[in-house]
């Protein structure tokens, strides 16, 4: 219940839009078409035929002594036969023959003509549509298979064809289209300035090469995650203005043995081509783990892949001006020939911001969103230990998002404060109904944990208690520390085990029973305790002394599997001493729950009233003993306090920037002065006597001769 957890490109299209047809499917549909009229040409047309007028069938109209046959016309493949039946009347007859047969029709006619069986005919050559058609089929067919041809090749040619799957899958940016410079990133100045060393030789490599000096070949970034590594990246290649490569090392890995080595040679003869050029591998720890170590031993596609990044980045050919820059958060699971001199020289690591820096992330982020005047960014710079850049962005984010859907103007303190614990512990849960037994239960439990840390730590102070669920806490109460640390003493690490015991011993203590709502709690104390035996040697039985490496862990590919450096008889002493340190400090837990009963009854008492109990009202109520009435009145004078506290610091900044303003208005207002008195000087080309020249100040100096 408590939380005990220490933190650290292309535009949619418009729905309305009507779908489009791909080129693919536009081609297909034009293919079916041509084949169709083909097979149609070719093959549909023979039934027609079987029923066609044949050469003997005009032959025996001719040839008939019943009719008299006065006119023959040949059009074609087309016979008209005028002629006199028996009876004397007029016929005609219009028959088509094939194409074949005209020829030979004509050869008939010429030899009815000398019998005297016609008088005459009339011919016009028919056009060979056959000959035609079959040249068109065949010129559609070669244009087919040009579309054909093409369509592969494109399709060979594409990052998701079958045939590239070797290929560079890097994304090449344009140094004009990367707007973020160093300036952007706020923060991390001894990181910038050794990124800037490599901008500076990739700018000008002659001033190196002159002084025998060799860049780096490689910079691994690596830290926390939202830390700014890639951010870091984008600068560098926003600075460098030269060709920036960029890949993630999971575009290396594919299901065919070979194709990452293959993608890593494409990528580096890319990178050559257009050096001096900058590669940057995301997630390098996805390719770059130990080789043939872990549970199950190697995986070859991934050993192969590596193997070849070895070789491109310190192998036979050395001389190239190509730097790659990589990024992890996970450096103690990365190969050591990964990590040696001469590949990866130089290791930047990027730590989570300092007050001061988050200040300086949280201004940037600021920009665009309207603050309300009592929002002090230093503020809630403090009360952010251990947020990364992204939790920082992600608050503001959340703080924008409520003040939008409270229907604000503004962004208050109260958006900033509670997008602080929704990020932490993710939205609050009001939907939710809470029985009276539930109420009490977590009341207790919440007031034993806030009341034991305020009892005890000098380093931290409680934020917030809530018995409101939120994420998969039925409650929890909130605490920061009041200032950065790297490192944790003895006492500190007690106090933490005695607060993450405060809510079962709160439970005991005033309910007679205990739940399973201090589950979280009590495998946060165990771990605490642990550690100090095994990690720190800070118990007094094991004093200075570390038994096993939790660094070792068989999943992360560093061993074959766990082995205990130590015999059953220590393990056993180990438990007992963990065991020890619990108990103990489980007994000085209840006993300052029941030197401060009167504070957690009126604690418990105001969480089941307004389910929630923010800081400033909690030590108020701390001050006043759990008296709830002395402590409104404890509580305005500190709202008062701070009220006063903040329109001294409002006028101090106010003043600040008007001492400011003035001091760049002097110099303005001084050079205005001299031009006017220059002007008003007389015409008189006589220069300064030599004596007056050496006693004037600097100013005067510049003013009587401006043309210097």
């Amino acid at each position: 219940m408590s939380n005990n957890s220490d933190h650290n490109n292309a535009p949619k299209e418009p729905a309305n839009r009507p779908p489009k047809f791909g080129s693919a499917a536009i081609f297909y549909v034009v293919l079916i078409a041509i084949l169709l009229i083909f097979s149609t040409m070719m093959f549909g047309d023979r039934n027609g035929r079987a029923n066609e007028t044949t050469l003997s069938d005009v032959v025996d109209i001719i040839e008939n002594s019943d009719y008299t046959v006065n006119k023959v016309d040949v059009n074609g493949t087309t016979v008209t036969i005028d002629y006199q039946d028996l009876q004397g009347k007029n016929q005609t007859t219009t028959q088509t023959i094939p194409y074949e047969y005209v020829d030979d029709l004509i050869n008939k006619l010429d030899e009815y003509k000398e019998e005297g069986k016609i008088p005459n005919y009339n011919y016009t050559e028919p056009l060979d549509w056959g000959m035609i058609l079959n040249a068109l089929s065949i010129l559609g067919m070669v244009i087919l298979a040009v579309v054909i041809f093409v369509n592969l090749n494109k399709q060979t040619r594409g990052e998701n064809s079958v045939f590239s799957f070797g290929n560079n899958r890097a994304r090449l940016t344009n140094p004009n289209d990367i707007k973020v410079k160093f300036s952007d990133v706020a923060g991390s100045v001894e990181e910038k300035e050794e990124l800037s060393e490599v901008v500076d030789f990739l700018k000008s490599p002659k001033k190196y090469k002159e002084l025998g000096a060799k860049i780096p070949k490689g910079v691994l970034l690596h830290g926390l995650p939202g830390t700014g590594k890639t951010l870091l990246a984008r600068a560098v290649a926003g600075e460098a203005n030269c060709p920036f490569f960029y890949i993630s090392g999971s575009d290396f890995v594919e299901m065919l043995v070979g194709v990452g080595a293959s993608r890593v040679r494409s990528l580096f003869a890319d990178a050559k081509k257009a050096a001096p050029a900058v590669i940057f591998i995301d997630e390098i720890d996805a390719v770059g783990r130990k080789r043939g170590a872990g549970l199950g031993g190697g995986q070859d596609e991934r050993e192969q892949t590596l193997n070849q990044i070895l070789v491109e980045m310190d192998g036979f050919d050395v001389n190239t001006n190509v730097i790659v820059i990589a990024a992890t958060n996970r450096v103690d699971v990365l190969d050591p020939a990964l990590l040696r001199p001469g590949r990866f020289d130089r290791r930047i690591m990027v730590n989570p911001p300092d007050v001061d820096e988050r200040e300086a992330i949280l201004k940037i982020h600021a920009k665009g969103k309207p603050l309300s005047h009592d929002v002090v960014l230093r503020e809630v710079a403090l009360t952010t230990v251990g947020f990364t850049g992204a939790d920082l962005e992600n608050l503001l984010n959340e703080a924008a998002l409520l003040a939008a859907r409270r229907n604000k103007k503004e962004i208050t303190p109260l958006e900033i404060n509670d997008a602080t614990f929704r990020v932490m512990m993710g939205p609050e849960k009001n939907s939710k109904k809470l029985t009276d037994r539930a109420k009490k239960l977590t009341s207790y439990h919440e007031a034993g944990h806030a009341i034991v840390l305020r009892a005890t730590s000098d380093i931290e102070k409680v934020d917030r208690v809530t018995i409101i669920p939120a994420g998969q806490a039925g409650g929890f109460t909130a605490y920061k520390p009041v200032e950065d640390l790297d490192y944790y003493t003895e006492k500190m690490l007690l106090d933490n085990i005695r607060m993450s015991l405060g809510g079962r011993a709160a439970e005991e203590l005033f309910l007679g029973e205990v739940s399973t709502g201090a589950a979280s709690d009590l495998q946060h104390c165990n771990r605490v305790a642990t550690a100090m035996v095994k990690r720190y040697g800070l118990s007094p039985k094991f004093r200075n002394m570390v038994f096993g490496d939790e660094n070792e862990e068989i999943f992360v590919g560093q061993s074959f599997g766990q082995v205990q450096s130590y015999s059953d008889a220590t393990a056993y002493e180990i438990d007992k001493e963990v065991q020890r340190i619990i108990s103990e400090c489980y007994e000085d837990t209840k006993r300052i729950l029941q030197e401060k009963r009167t504070t957690m009854e009126g604690l418990a008492s105001r969480l089941m009233d307004v389910l929630k109990v923010d800081g400033p009202e909690f030590e108020a109520i701390y001050e006043a003993e759990g008296n709830l009435e002395l402590s409104q009145e404890i509580l305005e004078q500190m709202r008062e306090n701070l009220r006063i506290e903040q329109e001294a610091r409002a006028a101090a900044a106010k003043a600040e920037e008007e001492a400011v303003s003035k001091e760049t208005e002097a110099p303005a207002e001084k050079a205005s002065s001299t031009e006017v008195s220059s002007e008003q000087a007389p015409a008189d080309d006589a220069p300064i006597s030599a004596d007056v020249a050496d006693d004037a100040p600097a100013e005067d100096k510049e003013a009587g001769n401006p043309e210097e």
